[in-house]
Order: structure tokens, then sequence, then C-alpha cells
């Protein structure tokens, strides 16, 4: 199995075992954001503004982003953008604990937060498939996946002891911590150089990523349905805490116990294209009607069972994910690796800002249920409108 094979790789184990670290202190304080501005607002739409500021530079940095990756040594860039993002959650847990962090400070935050990382993840996934090498890169997405949705299951529920015992600005002072392993290793592996400039403008560089995407048939599909999939059915961190607090009446453990149901379900998704190997393209597929499914339960409001929809999500979007940037990645030419990803980070985050207001809007205007029911059932025709195209014959990867 290609992810275990990687694991024997010292060089690699090294690199994924702090990158688990800093994601495990990402996803606490993903949980915590939503809880403090709850806290501090009381409001779904607030919330859903906070997260759409911090995907809003996707827009702006995801394309240029990608150019700079084909350029420059990927390993340089990571740590200009891990370092940068340690220390502005270093910032906003001093805030917190001095008590004067106010509601426009954390969008402020989200906004320069998302903007280093719009410029991480093209830059980390071209990286990815450096530091693995192509054949052995299925193993490593699903490697890192596992190692994201472990972060995303423990985390939460970390989140949720820590803000419980000592207060929201706990779970940012990890996240900042939990950097320090991954610029550690960053610093001890090999430079790495780029392709070099092509004494082009930038955005002249950026349009032959658009191009390809354009021109392939395979990755123009994937990158559409993973933007619809992306705009009406990912949106966790709006919806979890406004239906954990709004609709549920939940406190911060229950909330961070319903948040890591999300991440059950992707962990469940991570192993099973670990074990699986290749992508393909029916999976996606699956993905798709498993979240509507998920929105599809909430509307019932069983509470019991509310967990299992929750779970059933995240192995939804998971099955999303890894199958379509697998799917883009072994479709793309190594020269523009960095440019197509930028695209595909664009699109993947770049939805999330309107997706995240969207969430929240239709919690203030429809309630809690009436919003899962229509997020849902807009996800059940998008994925039954993709069956019935059916796939491009050479969309099937090569065994």
């Amino acid at each position: 199995m290609l992810a275990l094979r990687l694991l024997q790789d010292p060089l690699y184990r090294r690199y994924w075992l702090a990158l688990f670290v800093s994601q495990l202190g990402t996803w606490m304080q993903a949980a915590s954001m939503g809880w403090l501005v709850l806290l501090l607002t009381g409001s779904a739409e607030r919330l859903g503004l906070v997260v759409a500021f911090q995907f809003l530079p996707s827009l702006l940095f995801s394309l240029p982003a990608g150019v700079l990756a084909d350029r420059y040594p990927k390993r340089t860039l990571l740590l200009l953008t891990q370092g940068g993002m340690a220390l502005l959650a270093l910032l906003m847990a001093l805030g917190i604990f001095a008590g004067v962090l106010r509601y426009p400070h954390v969008l402020l935050f989200a906004l320069l937060y998302g903007a280093l990382n719009a410029m991480d993840q093209p830059v980390r996934q071209s990286f990815t498939v450096e530091l693995a090498g192509r054949e052995r890169y299925p193993g490593a997405i699903a490697l890192n996946s596992f190692g994201f949705n472990t972060s995303r299951l423990v985390g939460p529920a970390l989140a949720g002891l820590l803000i419980a015992r000592y207060g929201v600005g706990a779970s940012f002072l990890a996240n900042a911590l939990s950097f320090l392993p991954l610029l550690l290793v960053l610093l001890r592996l090999p430079g790495g150089r780029g392709n070099g400039g092509e004494d082009l403008p930038w955005w002249r560089e950026a349009g032959e990523g658009l191009a390809f995407v354009r021109g392939h048939p395979v990755v123009r599909r994937v990158v559409g349905l993973v933007l619809f999939a992306s705009l009406l059915g990912m949106n966790f961190q709006t919806l979890v805490p406004a239906y954990a607090r709004l609709v549920l009446g939940l406190e911060a453990q229950g909330f961070g116990l319903l948040l890591s149901s999300v991440g059950v379900g992707a962990v469940l998704a991570a192993l099973v294209m670990a074990f699986t190997g290749r992508p393909r393209p029916h999976r996606l597929l699956l993905g798709v009607f498993f979240l509507a499914l998920a929105h599809l339960g909430l509307f019932f409001k069983p509470f019991p069972l509310i967990p299992l929809f929750l779970a059933l999500g995240g192995f939804g979007m998971i099955s999303v994910l890894i199958n379509a940037n697998t799917l883009v990645q072994l479709s793309v030419p190594d020269r523009l690796r960095g440019r197509v990803m930028a695209v595909y980070t664009l699109v993947m985050l770049g939805t999330g800002p309107l997706g995240a207001y969207l969430t929240g809007l239709l919690f203030e205007l429809l309630g809690g249920e009436k919003a899962a029911l229509l997020l849902g059932g807009s996800l059940l025709l998008l994925g039954a409108h993709q069956l019935r195209r059916g796939w491009p014959r050479e969309s099937s990867p090569p065994a």
C-alpha cells in the first residue's frame, strides 16, 4: 500500500508527523473561531461573514500563488506562509487573554489568515508531489488526508475541553505553538529550487493554468463539480456551530462533539482511499450524494442521529476532495502543477466566502431545518445532473 510505504521514508514521515501536529492546532482554532464569534455576537449571519472573510483572499491570491509555486523554491514559500499563520494565531490568543478582542478584530484576523492560507494551499499541494514523487502521490494524498481528518476529529474535541477549562484563547495559543514542529522540519529539508520565471507578467503565466483546466475534459469536469459541491455542501464551519447553538441549544462540549462527528466520517473516507488506491470518478459523485443526504437528515432534526448524519457529510466531503484532487494532480504536467492547483484552490476555497455567507443567511431567514433542506435538495439535484451526463471516457485513471 502506497501510504504505508511512504511512512517508511524517514524524510516524508517527519514531514507528515509535523504537518499532522500543525493541522491539529488548525482545527482547534477553527472550532474555537465559530464559538468565539457566537459568544461575541450571537449571530449565525456574522459567523458566516467571518468564515467568508477567511476564504475571500482565495479569490485574489490563489492564482498568483500558483505562479510563485512554479517559479520559486516551495520550501521557502512554505516557511513564510506557515510562520505568518503562527504569528497571527499568537496575536489572537494574546488579544483574547488581554480582554481587548472585539468582532472587527476577528474579521481582520480572518482576512489576514485567509490570505496566508490562500498562498499556502497550492504551494503545499505542489510540494507534496515534489517530496513524495509523482508515482507515490495517490498514497501521499490519502495519507495526508487521513492526518488532516484525524486532526479534524480530535481537534474540535480538544478545543471544547480547552474552552471549558481555560477559555477560547487557549485554542488559539495551541494553534500558534503547533506550527513549530513543521517549521523546524521545513528548515531541515533540502532547499529545492523553482522552475524560474519566463519573463512574463504573472497573469500571463496564470493564464496557462486556466487554459489547461478549460481544455482538459476531465479536469474541467472535476473543477466544475467541486465548485458547486463546495458552494452548497461543505460549509461545516458555519453549519455546525450555528446548528449546535441556535437549533439544538448545545454548549461548547456538545458543539465539539458534533464537529468531531464530521471528522469521524472524514477519517473513514481517507482510510477507504488509503486502502483502495487510485481515485475513481464514481466515488466523487457518491460523495456528492452523501453530502446531500447529510443535509437532508438535519432537516428532520432526529437528535440521536444528528452525529451520524454529520459523519456521513464528512465522508462525502472527503470523498469528493480526495478523488477530485488526485484526478487533477495525475492529469497535469509538472511544469504547470502549481498554476493548475492554484485554479483548483481558487475554486475550492474561493467559493467559501459565498457559501459560508449563504449558509449563515439561510439560517437567519429560514431557520436551521429549512436551510438544511434547501442545501440538501440542491446537492441532490447536482448529483443527479452529473450522473445523467455520464463521465468523459478518458477520465478513468490508468491502472
